[in-house]
Parts: C-alpha cells; sequence; structure tokens
C-alpha cells in the first residue's frame, strides 16, 4: 500500500470515529454544565457556622449541669440540695435518650401535621452525618447539630419546673412526670411554634429561642405542680429560706453565661442575627438586675442578693422571645419593666393566693415568659429599633398574634399537666411521706447528704 493511500485510509477512519462520537461529545458537553451545577446547587455546611453551633449547644448543656442545678440547689434547704441535683441531672439525662428515640421525630420529623411532627425520624432515621439542616438564611448546617441544639433546650425545660415542687416529690414521681411532660406537651408546643408546618408558625408568631416553648410551658406546668402537691410541710410557721445564696448566685451566673449559647445560637448560624441576640442577652438582663434591686430598695429599703438572682432570671426569660428581634434600646426596656412585674407575682401574688412555688419558677419563668412573648411583638417594631414586621403587618396585629399563641401554649400546657399529675399520682404517687420530707429527700430518697457536720 503507498503511502498516500495509506493516510487516506487513516483519514477516513478518523471521520468515522469522530461521527460515531460526536453524540457521546455532545452529551458530555451537555451533561457537565448540568452536573457542575447539581454539585453548586446542594449547599455545604459552612464550617464556622458548625463550630458555633457546637459552642452554642454546650453552653446550653452547661445552663443545665452545673447551672440551673446549683441555682436550684442553693434555693432549698440544706436537707435538699442533693435531691434537686439529682432532679435536674437524672431528668436532664432521661430526655436526652427520648429525644433521639422519639422526642426528635415528633417535633421535627417532617409532617405537614400542625401539631405533630410524625414518625420520619424516629430512632433518628435519615439523620446522619451527610444531612443536614436549613438556616434562616440560605445556609445549612449538620443535621447532627441541630438534633443536638434542640436536645438541649428538650432537655433543660422539664429541669425548670422542678424548682415549683421541690422538697416534697417523690423522685420517681418527678422523673415520670417529665418524661410524660414533654411527650405530650413540649415536643406538640416545640412543632407548633418552630416548625415550618406547626400551627403557632404559621400565623407568624415571633419567638426566637423559646418564650411560649420553654418558659411559659415550664411556668405554667411549675405552678400547676406546685397547687396539686400542695405547701411543703410547715411552710408559713418553719424556716424555709434558700441555704445558700453564694450557690444560687454561682448557678445564676452560669445560667447567664450559658444563655448567650440559648439565645444567639437560636439564629442558628454566625452571622449579624446572632451578635444582635448576645448584645441583646446582655443587656436586657443587666437592666432586669438593676431593675430588681430598685423596686426592692424602694418597697423593702434594701435591696438582696436573691432579688438581683432573681432579676437577672427575669431578664434572661424576657428577653428570650425577642433575642435576635428586638433592637437593643428595646431590649434594655424589656429588661426595666419584666423585674417590676415578676416581684409583684413573687412577693403579692403569691402570698396572696397561698400556693407554694419554692423556687418562683411560675413567678419568674410563667410571668417574665408571659411578658416577653407579648413585648416581642411590640419591640419587633422598625421605629423601636427592631427587625420590622412581615409585609403588611402592624404592631397591633403582630401583639394579637403573639396573645394567641401564649393562649394556645397556656391551654395546652395546662391541660396536659393537670392530666399528667394526675396520671402520675395514680401510678407512683406524687408526695413523699411527711417523715420523709422533715428528714429531708437527701437522705430519705438518696441516703446521701450534701453536707456533714
Amino acid at each position: 500500500m503507498s503511502l498516500a493511500k495509506l493516510n487516506s485510509n487513516l483519514m477516513r477512519l478518523g471521520a468515522a470515529s469522530a461521527a460515531m462520537l460526536a453524540p457521546v461529545v455532545a452529551f458530555a458537553q451537555e451533561a457537565a454544565p448540568a452536573a457542575a451545577e447539581a454539585v453548586a446547587a446542594a449547599p455545604v455546611p459552612n464550617k464556622g457556622d458548625t463550630a458555633f453551633m457546637f459552642l452554642c449547644t454546650i453552653l446550653v448543656l452547661f445552663m443545665l449541669i452545673p447551672g440551673l442545678a446549683l441555682f436550684y440547689g442553693g434555693l432549698v434547704r440544706a436537707k435538699n440540695m442533693l435531691s434537686v441535683l439529682m432532679q435536674c441531672t437524672v431528668i436532664g439525662s432521661a430526655i436526652m435518650l427520648i429525644w433521639v428515640i422519639y422526642g426528635y421525630s415528633f417535633a421535627f420529623g417532617g409532617s405537614e401535621s400542625a401539631y405533630f411532627g410524625g414518625f420520619a425520624k424516629l430512632f433518628l432515621s435519615g439523620v446522619t452525618p451527610e444531612s443536614t439542616a436549613a438556616t434562616f438564611s440560605d445556609a445549612v448546617i449538620p443535621e447532627y447539630i441541630f438534633m443536638l441544639f434542640q436536645m438541649t433546650f428538650a432537655a433543660i425545660t422539664p429541669a425548670l419546673i422542678v424548682g415549683a415542687f421541690a422538697e416534697r416529690i417523690k423522685f420517681s414521681a418527678a422523673v415520670l412526670f417529665c418524661i410524660l411532660w414533654v411527650t405530650f406537651v413540649y415536643f406538640p408546643v416545640a412543632h407548633m411554634v418552630w416548625d415550618a408546618n406547626g400551627l403557632i408558625f404559621g400565623w407568624g408568631a415571633l419567638d426566637f429561642a423559646g418564650g411560649t416553648v420553654v418558659h411559659i410551658n415550664a411556668g405554667v406546668a411549675g405552678l400547676i405542680g406546685a397547687i396539686m402537691l400542695g405547701k411543703r410541710t410547715g411552710y408559713g410557721k418553719d424556716m424555709m429560706a434558700p441555704h445558700s445564696m453564694t450557690l444560687t448566685l454561682v448557678g445564676a451566673a452560669m445560667l447567664w453565661v450559658g444563655w448567650f449559647g440559648f439565645n444567639a445560637g437560636s439564629n442558628l448560624e454566625a452571622s449579624g442575627g446572632a451578635m444582635l441576640a448576645t448584645v441583646n442577652t446582655f443587656i436586657a438582663t443587666a437592666a432586669a438586675v438593676v431593675s430588681w434591686c430598685l423596686v426592692e430598695t424602694f418597697t423593702r429599703g434594701k435591696a438582696s442578693m436573691l432579688g438581683a438572682a432573681s432579676g437577672m432570671i427575669s431578664g434572661l426569660v424576657a428577653i428570650t422571645p425577642a433575642a435576635g428581634i428586638a433592637g437593643p434600646m428595646g431590649a434594655i426596656v424589656m429588661g426595666l419593666l419584666v423585674s417590676p412585674l415578676c416581684y409583684f407575682f413573687v412577693a403579692v401574688v403569691k402570698n396572696k393566693f397561698g400556693y407554694d412555688d419554692t423556687a418562683d419558677v411560675f413567678g419568674v419563668h410563667g410571668v417574665g415568659g408571659l411578658f416577653g412573648a407579648i413585648a416581642t411583638g411590640v419591640f419587633a417594631s422598625a421605629s423601636l429599633g427592631g427587625i420590622g414586621y412581615a409585609e403588611g403587618v402592624t404592631m397591633g396585629g403582630q401583639v394579637m398574634t403573639q396573645i394567641y399563641a401564649v393562649v394556645v401554649t397556656l391551654l395546652w400546657c395546662g391541660i396536659g399537666s393537670i392530666i399528667l399529675y394526675k396520671l402520675v399520682d395514680l401510678i407512683v404517687g406524687l408526695r413523699v411521706p411527711v417523715e420523709a420530707e422533715r428528714e429531708g429527700l437527701d437522705l430519705a430518697s438518696h441516703g446521701e447528704a450534701a453536707y456533714h457536720s
């Protein structure tokens, strides 16, 4: 074969190959941009946001143990110190297990129901290191950290209730009630308020970090528990002053530090919204401390450490639903206003009606939560420095929406809690015997003593 003929055959072979490959090349050229676009469309968690949420989650755990445990422990008598520490520790641990088994699914399982998250994520089904949860922008975070952050909220909320009936409830009754309560009260309310399909979320109610879900819920359940268990033996006759205001302040300070995770973390990403929540958590709390001390000075002639600690918690509670919504000046006003209101319920209303709310759970968390939830509708206004309302929403309209959300929470929690206390009383009994109460729950329930003489 001549060289010219060989070249001619090679050229024909190349042309034929090119013709056969042309559809494949064309498909590849069309598919490549589509594949690249698909990869680009799949959001990837930002490592900074993920680290931020990890820190916030650990801070909320710090609120529960040791913060809340020490705060309540200092407020009870020495003979009941360990019982409160045990209740906070064991209740928190039990709820963490329940959360990963079914709680996360019941609250955020993807159901279109307005009241219930569904069963799709039982036992964390579908939750993997690769799955993500959406934030309030176009960003995402790993679903694991979202699940854990919400778990710490679920763990601390029932532990808050403990302070209302401290020093007289059976340990088994406290744990059983809290397990049932999160199942039938907390998880549905969390779904209604924070899930995109939830009833209250759909109304457009504002609850940045848990005014309704955490504080009103816990406060109402605590009040009902205090009434249904009855007063402590010797209440109004025996000395029942807090045994250690030092530990109470230590616990309150830990709560304040941990609350930055609680509020800033509810922004779900390390952005300006988280920083606004941080600013508000500082200054609303500071204003409430000063306000409570001023009220005590005018009414009692002296400002007390118990009052300063109570003001601290009141301010934190009030700003929680508005943390990333109100402006800094609005946060100060909220802090200044909440302390006189809570003080009135703690010092006047409780004595008037005679219920024994040991650590003033309703007076601080319930009343502060009610005030904060409704005031959020006011201080969200852009004219008052807030982030503003949704298009077409007025201040009056938003406040009414907040009131509707509060009413639903009050009814759901109130009715549910009454039923569950009755059920627990039938199963294990609510109250310890009088002899055990006089001896102290540390020894009677746990065989230990916090202090040895």
